[in-house]
């Protein structure tokens, strides 16, 4: 049996909503069952047309759905409901889903504040209700192995983390032009108190915390807005203080004239160091003190490429796995926790997918980064 899936946002000319409804039909573990695509309902009647959905589980709004969705039976409803908005719309569908007993998935960020993540968290706790956040790179294969080896004292004692997300697609003032994307991105009602760091600063700050294992007590960073008349950063520097007295750097730009979608971890240990980046992603890079540059790959017979990393490969190596099959993954994991719940046993993978407490974290970032650029750059506490 597969699981229903309804879905809030990601109507036409969305960029998330198809890449959304691609990964959570990888596995054929999934079926889109009901939407409340957009805004617009005219939008959202043809959004659900395209995908199949009869009218009547095509709905106006979000409230409309969750309300009458969960009125159905138990073998009708949607087993979880993912929510793919932008961020200022993020809290109320999925508080309401979660209080109508609904598992939920939801984009990055969380919401727009650490009092709506807090109440969130709160209410995931209270219901017992499943949830996933979409910091999609985490579900990487090589992503799985680097968290491997950094865990397991492979690289010994970690002593420096330098991770970017370069961008260059807001070099001009494309929110002024029709650009649906970034218009919303760019507007503080909707995009909530950041730009450039809310909308990829918290995913290189998510894939520093689960790579290294290790969270940031305090950061100091300065935002920007480069291009003349926008109102949130789109540009910014980090310096982070994680736990263990480790230090690190976090750059985010959607600046950065001529990058595409440039994210790289560095990590560097006492014994080694390893370089992982998304636009080569089947590839993690070792270097060691004493040793040639080594390449591990996704795929291989090697035994260095981890268990972690084969449970979430898919394709024989030399094949190209990329961002769908990495948010499909995510989604597996998600659903092989709800079906093992739903059979009253433990997960095969063990809620191997980022969740609430990620959410938070992700938020309390944000407030002390948008806090200590506002204070030129004073060391504020997460």
């Amino acid at each position: 049996m597969k699981l229903r899936m309804g879905m809030i946002g990601g109507g036409e000319g969305s960029l998330t909503g198809p890449v959304h409804r691609m990964a959570a039909r990888l596995d054929g573990l999934a079926e889109l069952v009901c939407g409340a695509f957009s805004s617009d309902p005219a939008v959202s009647s043809s959004t659900g047309a395209r995908d199949g959905l009869p009218s009547a589980r095509i709905y106006d709004n979000w409230q409309e759905m969750i309300i009458r969705e969960s009125a159905l039976p138990f073998d009708i409803r949607p087993h979880f409901i993912t929510i793919v908005t932008p961020n200022h719309l993020h809290y109320g569908p999925a508080k309401m889903a979660l209080e109508a007993g609904f598992h939920v998935i939801c984009d990055k960020p969380l919401c727009i504040s650490v009092t709506e993540a807090a109440d969130l968290q709160e209410t995931v706790e209270r219901t017992g209700r499943l949830f996933c956040l979409t910091h999609n790179y985490t579900g990487y294969p090589m992503v799985k192995r680097a968290r491997e080896m950094v865990l397991g004292g492979e690289l010994g004692d970690v002593r420096k983390v330098i991770v970017e997300y370069l961008q260059g697609w807001l070099t001009t003032p494309l929110e002024k032009t029709d650009n649906r994307q970034a218009i919303w991105r760019s507007d503080p009602s909707k995009a909530g108190i950041a730009g450039a760091m809310a909308d990829i600063g918290t995913h290189a700050f998510n894939l520093a915390e689960y790579i290294t294992g290790q969270e940031v007590k305090a950061l100091s960073a300065s935002l920007r807005s480069v291009v003349q008349g926008r109102v949130l950063d789109d540009d910014g520097t980090v310096s982070l203080l994680f736990g263990n007295g480790m230090n690190g750097t976090l750059l985010a730009s959607q600046v950065a004239t001529g990058e595409e979608n440039n994210l790289s971890i560095r990590i560097y240990g006492e014994k080694g160091g390893l370089i992982w980046r998304q636009m080569e992603p089947n590839t993690l890079t070792l270097l060691w003190p004493d040793a040639p540059v080594q390449l591990v790959r996704t795929g291989t017979s090697f035994t260095g490429t981890g268990r972690a990393s084969a449970m979430h490969t898919r394709i024989p190596a030399g094949h190209p796995e990329g961002f769908i099959e990495a948010f499909a993954n995510l989604y597996r994991n998600f659903m092989m926790h709800i079906i093992a719940l739903n059979e009253g046993r433990n997960p095969d993978v063990v809620a191997d997918y980022p969740g609430i407490n990620e959410g938070v974290r992700g938020m309390k970032f944000l407030e002390a980064v948008v806090a200590s650029s506002a204070n030129g750059s004073f060391r504020t506490a997460l």
